[in-house]
């Protein structure tokens, strides 16, 4: 029997450390990884990774080191079962792992990419005091419609991640969110909560990222696509890197739309597999679909989604 893949991907949020460590010490594959991303980025990846560190919440360290462990994820599965997705997504950052996955970009190339990508994030959000925050319990439309209320008061706030039904991240300077919370709640939001983030993703606060992400991306993009990417811009599938050079600049400044891709893609998977730590993207899928989904961040979950393919390949 034939089974339809969709690999997924986790972004910013799903770092923790010690992730990978099982697969660097059962994989030589995860070993050589660590080594050459390493030495290219001069990130000591081990130390970021293994060790208690304060930098592994920066986003200049925080988006390769999720990308790495999601990329040997990946390719230890691959390796193990070579099957091609019907198409790949993922979670903001979790979009160029999904470019990986695809053979868009090579794997040391991306972790160099986002590394750049992270810094760029942080060099347009320096000498501002801005934040994220997470509104659950209410619906989109009375997000969008606060939030450019506010802005013509001339807050900055804007809805930038679209995860599930009833759960909006939102992003802006700090002062401004804080002051979004009690309107939140007058609206009857369950909950209102100030998000752990040095910068505003997926804003116009990251305009000035765009430009110098876009040259980079032009190196290192390769129009070579084994299956379609989900895009986080359009919800749609992109095979092409003259699509790649037009999308991912604007997902720097324009929402996620997670769940509203889940929602378009949905009746084209038999499962869903999500390479990295965390399994955040799990939760929010159990909100959009009745499809299994298998979480691999380590050896043993690596052979329990093995197995579950094989199982419903029959």
């Amino acid at each position: 029997m034939s089974v339809t893949l969709a690999f997924l991907f986790p972004g910013q949020g799903s770092q923790a450390v010690g992730m990978g460590k099982d697969f660097f010490e059962h994989s030589e594959r995860a070993k050589e990884l660590f080594a050459a991303v390493s030495e290219r980025t001069g990130i000591d990846f081990e130390a970021l990774l293994f060790e208690e560190n304060d930098r592994l919440g920066q986003t200049e360290f925080t988006q390769p080191a999720i990308l790495l462990v999601s990329a040997i994820a990946h390719q230890l599965f691959e390796e193990a079962l070579p099957v091609k997705p019907i198409y790949a997504m993922g979670h903001s950052l979790g979009e160029f792992s999904a470019l990986t996955a695809v053979g868009a970009l090579d794997p040391v190339d991306a972790v160099e990419l986002v590394n750049l990508r992270g810094k760029l994030m942080a060099e347009a959000c320096a000498g501002q005091d801005v934040g994220m925050m997470v509104s659950l319990g209410l619906d989109d439309a009375t997000v969008e419609e606060i939030c450019a209320a506010q802005r013509k008061q001339g807050a900055k706030v804007w809805p930038v991640n679209y995860n599930a039904e009833g759960q909006i991240v939102i992003a802006g300077l700090k002062p401004d969110l804080i002051a979004l919370e009690p309107i939140l709640k007058e609206a009857k939001a369950r909950r209102a909560l100030l998000l752990d983030m040095s910068v505003a993703s997926h804003c116009p606060l990251l305009e000035s990222a765009a430009d110098p992400l876009a040259a980079k991306l032009e190196e290192m993009v390769q129009d070579h696509f084994i299956a379609p990417v989900i895009s986080n811009v359009t919800a749609q599938p992109y095979s092409t890197k003259e699509e790649a050079l037009k999308l991912l600049p604007k997902q720097l400044v324009e929402p996620v739309l997670y769940k509203q891709a889940i929602a378009a893609n949905d009746a084209e998977v038999d499962m869903y597999i999500e390479f990295g730590h965390g399994g955040v993207l799990k939760g929010l899928n159990r909100r959009a679909t009745q499809k299994p989904h298998y979480v691999v961040h380590d050896m043993a979950s690596l052979a329990e989604a093995i197995a579950a393919v094989e199982e419903m390949q029959g």
